[in-house]
């Protein structure tokens, strides 16, 4: 049975990990069709399995009130391909998605080569309150989404529930076996708000998790988030960049100042009657600057949508001739907002803005208000408030807003961009507008607390056997403990002991994903300083590994005979398992 598009909402994985504000529904259709053939591939080689964890594992908190001693059914998916006896076990957190998008990293991704390396069994654990509800699938701890109902939606109540899985679970297949904690190591990892809660289930719970890894990992809640968009124009294009500034600045002129010529601008996309003037603003940004994050330095997991309208926004030739008519107005519009002044002789502002009509026509309004004969509202109106009141399971997409309303924080907004530097996005997309969302989902109309997140470490958060890794030109970087202002790599040493390393070039967690042997033909071949760090991973992990068999502590790993050890004779294979007992090895 595939999901309906509303259980698909929250689960799909369009921006990689952290989601970004939500569109409208009908301009998601086509890429949940995509995404679910593209993971059900992957889904019909994996068997899901089900877990008994509590609902509530703090009844001495009264955050929790009522408190609940029921317990949900925790999905997972394991793979055993390289798991050889005494190996550790590598979990992959699924983070706030569904366990099924993550299911391609165990074909190529980082947590298949650590487990090649070091005989580990691979293991992808959903987040409570995610997955695919509309096939009966999914991690929920209750029978709706209520606001009431999700008081049990923390980051502490996660990190809980992956420390009882770790102390509790008995995998398919291996009944016999005692894989869990505290008979074998597990090394824990995770990307984006994943990543975080990886470092905090190292810090937390150092006693479960042998080691993590912190990709990409938000360690640092922050409440409003432009520095999002700031990473975008350091790191962007800046032909392109400095191009949508130049237009971005002048829309706004109309937008804030001279809005009597609203209609007019609107009318250049055919958008007049699209009734807010910050929904028009939203769709110019998601139409092209906002794919930025979807990137990736594989062809076929990259989005194309930024590089696609970077390209025909500097065009040097007018790419689409039905705009030509619309020339005149464009210039004038321009004009009156001062965009074309000597500051900008080196663009042709008139030209880019035709392109970027055309552009987003093609990709945004055609396919919806012209070929489906749909309103513009319906088309690209953000999600009312009656849309956020439904409160059933099939509503899933209300997980993540609900965890970024309470306690994450992470509002992109374009007013937040710092006044001396032109803008990238629109400064009329304000924390007002950014966090409605919390006020019709929820009733939510407060910062959240995100002092519940930076408890566990934040931006300084360190613990031996943590690795944190971050990309140079991550949008999310500003809120790992890779933030540039911080410079904490003058003090922080990259050994195997805490690794701290930055891919130069690389946008969200870029050594997630991978390649097996045979696939790195033309087009599609990981870039160096990936590799570099994939390779490095497996070395430490393969590191902690030894060390946690030095330990003695694990009597999982004890008395198991290595492959090399085969050609022994019968009578030196009994000493070697004897000495192992025996911790002398």
């Amino acid at each position: 049975m595939q999901p309906t598009l509303l259980s698909l909402l929250a689960s799909l994985h369009l921006v990689s990990a952290i989601q970004q504000p939500i569109l409208s529904l009908l301009r998601l259709q086509q890429s949940i069709h995509n995404e679910y053939t593209a993971v059900n591939k992957y889904a019909r080689n994996h068997q899901a399995h089900n877990f008994s964890i509590p609902v509530d594992h703090f009844h001495n908190s009264s955050a929790y009130e009522p408190h609940s001693d029921a317990s949900y059914a925790n999905r997972y998916f394991i793979d055993d391909t390289h798991y050889s006896p005494g190996g550790p076990v590598i979990l992959y957190l699924g983070g706030e998605t569904a366990a099924e998008n993550r299911l391609p990293l165990f074909h190529g991704g980082i947590i298949q080569k650590i487990a090649n390396a070091t005989g580990g069994l691979q293991v992808i654990l959903e987040h409570r309150y995610y997955g695919y509800r509309g096939a009966g699938e999914g991690s929920w701890p209750t029978r709706d989404l209520s606001t009431h109902n999700m008081r049990f939606l923390t980051t502490e109540q996660a990190l809980a529930d992956t420390a009882f899985f770790a102390q509790n679970i008995v995998f398919p297949g291996y009944e016999d076996v005692n894989l869990t904690a505290k008979a074998v190591p597990w090394i824990v990892y995770g990307g984006s708000y994943a990543g975080a809660q990886a470092a905090f289930q190292r810090k937390l719970y150092p006693d479960v998790f042998w080691g993590a890894i912190s990709s990409s990992g938000v360690t640092e809640a922050i409440y409003e988030y432009p520095q999002y968009w700031q990473m975008i124009q350091e790191h962007g294009p800046q032909g392109c960049i400095r191009t949508t500034e130049a237009i971005t600045e002048a829309f706004d002129v109309i937008l804030m100042n001279k809005t009597e010529r609203i209609p007019d601008l609107k009318d250049l996309f055919d958008l007049r009657n699209l009734t807010s003037n910050q929904d028009f603003a939203s769709l110019l940004l998601f139409s092209g600057i906002g794919g930025w994050q979807a990137r990736n330095w594989d062809p076929v997991m990259s989005g194309t949508t930024f590089d696609d309208y970077c390209k025909e926004l500097t065009s040097s030739e007018l790419l689409y001739p039905d705009t030509l008519p619309q020339a005149g107005k464009v210039n004038d519009l321009l004009a009156l907002t001062g965009a074309l002044t000597t500051e900008h002789t080196t663009v042709n502002l008139t030209l880019a803005t035709l392109n970027l009509i055309g552009f987003v026509n093609r990709t945004e309004i055609s396919p919806c208000l012209h070929r489906k004969g749909k309103t513009a509202d319906s088309c690209f109106a953000s999600p009312s408030a009656s849309f956020w009141a439904r409160d059933d399971l099939e509503a899933s997409y209300r997980s993540w807003p609900y965890q970024y309303c309470t306690q994450w924080g992470y509002l992109q907004t374009g007013s937040g961009q710092a006044t001396n530097r032109k803008p990238i996005l629109s400064r009329t997309l304000d924390l007002e507008f950014e966090s409605r969302v919390c006020k019709y989902a929820f009733n939510i109309t407060i910062p959240p607390d995100t002092d519940a997140i930076n408890k566990y470490g934040g931006f300084n958060i360190s613990y031996p056997r943590l690795a944190h890794i971050a990309g140079s030109a991550d949008p999310w970087t500003p809120a790992t403990p890779w933030k540039e202002e911080l410079k904490q790599w003058e003090w922080r040493k990259n050994d195997t002991s805490e690794p701290f390393l930055l891919i130069e070039g690389a946008v969200h967690h870029w050594d997630s994903n991978g390649l097996v042997e045979g696939e790195e033909r033309e087009g599609r071949k990981v870039p160096e300083a990936v590799r570099r760090v994939q390779e490095y991973e497996v070395e430490f992990v393969s590191d902690w590994i030894e060390q946690a068999r030095e330990s003695g502590r694990f009597g999982g790993m004890k008395g198991v005979v290595d492959e090399a050890e085969v050609e022994l004779t019968g009578q030196d294979q009994k000493q070697v398992v004897l000495n192992r007992l025996m911790g002398d090895w």
